[in-house]
């Protein structure tokens, strides 16, 4: 599957409640001047700010901030904990800006750990960065900054970042992003399969025929136990999903990538809401939560979805070393 459009919110104004700034940066030094200058400006403002940062990054702030009057009002994420799935990062976002509706203002500061992602892992924190101002489009006002370091990254992600924020920091100066753009999201291609992947096809009555062709392939390659069960759980909501809402049959297959054991799923249905997983259930929710686990579960969930080519889905399930 090639591509996959997605309706682009409307382009926020200059005084919307959620402002989005790229601030693309050359090396260490530029970082920590607008990072600091932008913490700075939080604090004359008594607003809070989380940062969540890469743990290189995280030392060099704390370090900066160690022994200053401004260091009470930082609060530092742990993305160690969130895993590598940007899919999980919205509802951290949403928990925080839950204190601006509680009268406190608040801002943020997130970049990727980039070098340390996969292609497949990049691509879907691009399309993060994309969704964030559909999901906080309706949000309390709140001011999420995203460096981006263009003396490590290529060319292609830094570009695709000025598209998806409409937001600019650039020479100090906080304004308008003549880069954003008003259109479909654009997938980028996912990665060929793995020379011959092992194939199922599947329907209604087959869940097990599915968890054993998973399991099978995961313990060739040594992942069990608790990762196994995790990963037989999402492919089991994944299944259930793809009979009832994509036609009633769809075809597995799985290999290994890199270090993750890749299943994909496709179907004949159609996903048509792009946060569908992205967003926390409510508690008296009924159904709707299927994709929401399933995020929760792998270390990575890639989707492309299209009326006419149907929908796949890939989870990713680390390896051990």
């Amino acid at each position: 599957m090639s591509e996959n459009g997605t309706t682009r919110p409307e382009a926020p104004a200059e005084d919307s409640a959620f402002r989005h700034e790229l601030y693309p940066y050359d090396g260490d030094a530029q970082f920590l001047d607008g990072a600091m200058s932008f913490i700075r400006d939080a604090h004359a403002g008594s607003e809070l700010v989380l940062v969540a940062v890469g743990a290189p990054k995280e030392r060099m702030l704390r370090t900066e901030l160690a022994g200053t009057d401004i260091a009470g009002g930082v609060t530092f994420l742990d993305t160690a904990a969130l895993g590598r799935n940007p899919g999980r990062l919205i509802p951290a976002w949403r928990d925080w800006v839950a204190k601006a509706a509680e009268g406190l203002p608040v801002r943020g500061i997130s970049e990727s750990a980039w070098s340390e992602h996969s292609p497949a892992e990049s691509a879907e924190f691009g399309y993060h960065e994309w969704l964030l101002n559909l999901a906080f489009a309706q949000s309390p006002a709140w001011w999420l900054l995203c460096p981006y370091d263009t003396a490590v990254l290529e060319p292609a992600a830094v570009e695709s970042a000025r598209r998806c924020h409409p937001m600019l920091l650039s020479e100090g100066a906080h304004g308008p992003n003549s880069a954003y753009v008003q259109e479909p999201y654009a997938f980028p291609e996912l990665a060929p399969a793995a020379d011959h992947p092992r194939e199922l096809p599947y329907q209604r009555g087959m869940l097990s025929a599915v968890r054993a062709h998973i399991t099978a392939c995961a313990e060739r390659h040594g992942l069990e136990d608790a990762r196994l069960r995790e990963l037989l759980i999402a492919a089991t909501e994944v299944v259930g999903n793809s009979i009832k809402h994509g036609g009633g049959r769809g075809v597995l297959r799985t290999w290994v990538e890199g270090a993750d054991l890749v299943c994909e799923f496709h179907d004949a249905g159609h996903l048509q809401d792009p946060l569908v997983g992205r967003l926390r259930p409510a508690v008296d929710q009924v159904g709707g939560r299927g994709l929401w686990l399933v995020q929760q579960l792998c270390d990575l969930v890639q989707i492309r979805s299209t009326a006419e080519a149907g929908t796949t889905v890939r989870l990713h399930t680390r390896l051990l070393p």
